[in-house]
């Protein structure tokens, strides 16, 4: 008998690593990505059924693939008597239907892969709907999990999910590549879908955790699906190296109590030398397109910044200065309020705290609501600068703002020992 244990392993490491390209390939075939999803999980449940006692089968995805094919053609061959004798009670409209060849059609498993991922972020999709679509089908979690990664309740996620699919559907949503301005503008909300994912995974926006890492360690595989199905594109090679870099830090953003520890404070040792290794080889890539003339955009830059950081041995070792100039280049390739308030870090510590007020008071503060992001760095600034009553204010503020209760401890934190100094210098 099998070992049970080592069995659900493998049918998990099956099902993740091939349920994208099992639901891709099940789309093409039959044109509905519902029915694509619900022969791939019947699949699944057969392998639940079997392997335990057959034991895993020399080529999983082969088998769940050759599994979920015969459901499929029992489908339509129950659907065609159905219309049969519907037919013979004189009932029968329209166009007749055959059977589709599943088994004679061939498996182009990147573009089926691909396909997907266009579709999973269709322009018709909400950010959020996009995001939960890509997690449940390229992804291959489950409801619960994208719930409890989103923060939500399941039955709410279900529902975001069956709407998303439902407005595929009215939407007539194409199964293919797009192609010229179409596919540039879809790939680019594909990779903010992915990258959406990792930064709520990284750092989670509210709820009683720091950080969510599984969220953030199925954005990096994402990242990884998509450089290797678009090789040629530099920004999702930028994609990948940034978080490849970024996630190799997250064994050190908690310390032994679970307290959050921030960038410079953080034991450089614990950081994942394999992540940055391969996030430095994407990097790597991405600058010999760059310089075969291929465009790069913010991703490459931001990731660009990140090896920065992860080539430090030590905090001290940072170049700061050619972290501000990269900050500069993104602010003119893509100008927001995050880059604006990161630049202002950037500044502040590669010149002095003054710099960087001066970056922070040009921003206009309203365009990122009530985030705590703005008051936090002027904290951090004020702090460097030696006010540290204004560094205190600055900081309550911001916790007063956070929704992540290990973020506003931190914030809490920081106002307390600048209070601390004033109090010791008074």
């Amino acid at each position: 008998m099998p070992d049970q244990s080592a069995t659900t392993e493998a049918i998990t490491t099956a099902w993740r690593a091939e349920s994208a390209r099992l639901v891709g390939a099940l789309t093409r075939m039959t044109r509905d990505v519902d029915l694509a999803e619900d022969l791939a999980q019947d699949a699944l449940v057969a392998a639940l059924e079997q392997w335990p006692t057959t034991g895993v089968p020399s080529n999983p995805a082969a088998w769940l693939m050759t599994t979920a094919k015969r459901r499929g053609v029992d489908h339509f061959r129950r659907a065609e008597n159905l219309r049969r004798k519907t037919e013979e009670l004189g009932h029968a409209h329209g166009e007749e239907e055959q059977v589709p060849d599943l088994d004679a059609q061939v498996d182009y498993i990147q573009d089926d892969v691909l396909r997907l991922i266009f579709l999973s972020c269709h322009p018709s999709l909400t950010p959020e709907s996009r995001a939960a679509l890509t997690l449940r089908l390229v992804g291959g979690l489950t409801t619960g999990e994208i719930a409890r990664g989103f923060l939500v309740a399941e039955s709410t996620m279900g529902q975001r999910i069956s709407r998303a699919k439902k407005t595929l559907s009215e939407s007539r949503a194409d199964f293919e590549i797009p192609s010229g301005s179409e596919r540039a503008q879809r790939l680019d909300d594909v990779m903010a879908v992915i990258y959406l994912i990792f930064n709520e995974g990284y750092a989670a926006a509210a709820g009683e955790h720091w950080m969510r890492p599984a969220l953030a360690t199925e954005g990096i595989r994402l990242a990884r699906m998509l450089a290797g199905l678009a090789p040629t594109e530099p920004e999702t090679l930028g994609l990948q190296a940034l978080l490849e870099i970024q996630g190799s830090r997250m064994g050190a953003r908690l310390d032994e109590t679970g307290t959050p520890v921030l960038l410079e404070a953080q034991d450089r040792t614990r950081w994942d030398q394999e992540l940055i290794r391969r996030g430095l080889a994407a990097l790597a890539g991405a600058r010999v397109l760059a310089a075969r003339g291929k465009p790069v955009g913010k991703y490459f830059l931001q990731a660009s910044i990140a090896a920065q950081h992860a080539r430090a041995r030590r905090p001290e070792d940072t170049d700061w200065r050619q972290i501000s100039m990269l900050y500069d280049v993104l602010a003119e390739a893509a100008p927001g309020p995050i880059v604006e308030v990161n630049r202002a870090v950037a500044h502040g510590r590669a010149y002095d705290p003054d710099a960087g007020l001066a970056v922070l008071e040009d921003l206009d503060a309203d365009q990122l609501g009530d985030s705590p992001l703005v008051p936090s760095v002027r904290g951090d600034l004020l702090e460097r600068a030696g006010l540290h009553a204004d560094a205190a204010e600055a900081f309550t503020e911001a916790a007063t703002r956070s929704r992540n209760e290990a973020e506003r401890a931190v914030l809490q934190r920081r106002a307390e020992e600048n209070l601390a100094h004033v109090s010791k210098s008074g």
